[in-house]
């Protein structure tokens, strides 16, 4: 299932002016349809930009802004100087531009041509010139941007453009997401909680409360024929133990959770929710706690966050989002029981809730005792997450700001088999080491529930942290405790 619009579109804006004559500019507009041409051509880029011509004036500058803020379909602006493109004629139009930008500082010719250069060529291509005069103003207004540096045909280039795509992708999807929160927070807990006026304000999206009761509603009026259509969905999809198999002592169980992830689905389409989370303590009228349905939800694209963890949920629908197409998989984790051996690792894993995306082979329905909640033992889908490295991020509140954590890790295969988990799991090697993550994480104040990607790179939540004007705290192979607290410290100061 595809997570974006089709008709989604980059808007790509040349600069230049009058100076060297309408020869010039013919030439300047060519060129920039190459460029888009090749973008378009590049299977990386993950949606279509769309030429909207060269800019030469003041008023020009800023009629596009204002196209491009009003526009639904546009995400992003990409925005280069061919020739020298004065600043001062940008400044108008900058200030009112509310799109994510990227600025792409190349020039149409790889080389060169010693043999042939003049000054007519000089002028013509001085992106070097342009596109740093450019920059400078882009700078003294304080304008988030990401800059890409490099010869437009190159595929480090178009894989740097793609990867910003998808995050602006993204945040447009984010401005519009609601989440929905099925139940309230785990009682007292402080970091799955947060301001979510703040929230919304900051990076757009809506948090919703529904009633249990209406979600057991919604349940109650699944009829059998729904219920076993989507339990041979079920058999095909995954294997089956034999209790839980047609005939099995926790059959039923199974349907049962088959009619939650129904009812799930039709309460979320009916609130308009791409996100949602849920908490063991608060299931009124339900049979077990709707960790299957979290599962295939997730599947699916859905965000998703455990005891009311919305900050989560949002963020795993982002990432899943930023992920769409790729291979790898995404999902909500947590973090549970740390490896001292060597580097260190860490034993990932929840009650139920891990996303199948992530699995290295078949998942396996299995039921068994939830311990807390109250409610009837729940199914689950029980795998171990594949070896692959990725990134682990969470989004936290501190009062005065939000703050994204991202570490780099490695998942691998644990070292020995776990017959008696009962949960789905992931084996992760934190870079750059146990010991040093774990401690710059709670210096951070990360939480204990990440959302996890093997599909996309720090550089697309580093440019996601940039186009939301977020906070953004990294930790990967090259972190040291120390120089992670002079960041922290910095940032403070900065953001005080």
């Amino acid at each position: 299932m595809k997570l974006t619009d089709e008709n989604k579109e980059l808007w790509f804006l040349t600069g230049a002016q009058t100076l060297y004559g309408e020869e010039a500019l013919r030439q300047v507009d060519l060129h920039s349809k190459h460029v888009v041409d090749a973008l378009n051509a590049a299977s990386s880029v993950p949606c279509t930009i769309r030429y909207c011509g060269t800019v030469k004036s003041t008023e020009e500058i800023e009629g596009k802004f204002q196209e491009a803020n009003s526009s639904a379909q546009c995400v992003g602006v990409i925005l280069w100087m061919h020739t020298f493109s004065p600043a001062k004629m940008w400044i108008r139009g900058l200030k009112l531009l509310n799109k994510p930008i990227l600025h792409l500082h190349t020039q149409f010719y790889r080389e060169i041509p010693w043999d042939q250069i003049d000054m007519d060529f000089m002028n013509l291509n001085q992106s070097a010139h342009g596109d740093r005069e450019f920059g400078h103003i882009m700078t003294r207004l304080r304008k988030p941007r990401k800059v890409v540096t490099g010869f437009w045909e190159d595929a480090d280039v178009q894989e740097r453009v793609a990867v910003w795509t998808r995050a602006c992708l993204a945040w447009d999807d984010l401005k519009r997401l609601r989440v929905i929160r099925f139940g309230d927070q785990m009682n007292d807990v402080s970091v799955t909680d947060g301001d979510r006026v703040s929230a919304e304000e900051t990076l757009g999206f809506r948090v919703e409360y529904c009633p249990v009761g209406e979600l057991c509603q919604t349940t109650n009026q699944v009829s059998e024929a729904d219920v076993d259509d989507l339990m041979a969905q079920y058999h095909e999809a995954y294997d089956f133990a034999p209790n839980c198999d047609t005939g099995g002592a926790q059959s039923e169980q199974v349907r049962h959770a088959a009619r939650l992830e129904l009812g799930v689905r039709r309460t979320l389409a009916q609130w308009n929710g791409l996100a949602f989370t849920t908490n063991f303590d608060d299931l009124y009228g339900l049979n077990q706690l709707p960790g299957l349905a979290a599962q295939r939800l997730m599947y699916d694209g859905y965000g998703f966050g455990a005891e009311g963890d919305w900050k989560t949920a949002a963020l795993v629908r982002a990432m899943k989002v930023m992920s769409d197409g790729l291979p790898g998989g995404t999902s909500f984790l947590e973090d549970y029981v740390y490896h001292f051996s060597g580097a260190g690792a860490i034993l990932q894993a929840h009650m139920l809730e891990v996303c199948p995306s992530i699995a290295e082979s078949k998942p396996r329905m299995e039921v068994h005792p939830l311990g807390i909640g109250g409610k009837a033992d729940p199914a689950r889908l029980v795998f171990t997450a594949r070896p692959a490295s990725g990134v682990a991020a969470t989004i936290v509140d501190l009062g005065n700001r939000f703050r994204m954590i991202v570490n780099e890790v490695d998942c691998i295969r644990p070292p020995a088999e776990l017959p008696k988990l009962p949960v789905a799991r992931a084996f992760w090697t934190p870079r750059p080491d146990l010991k040093t993550s774990a401690t710059s994480w709670i210096l951070a104040g990360g939480t204990h529930h990440t959302s996890f990607s093997s599909a996309i790179t720090r550089e697309c939540l580093e440019d996601f942290a940039e186009i939301a004007q977020i906070e953004l705290a990294i930790i990967d192979s090259d972190t040291t405790v120390s120089s992670f607290k002079r960041e922290l410290r910095c940032n403070e100061a900065f953001y005080n």
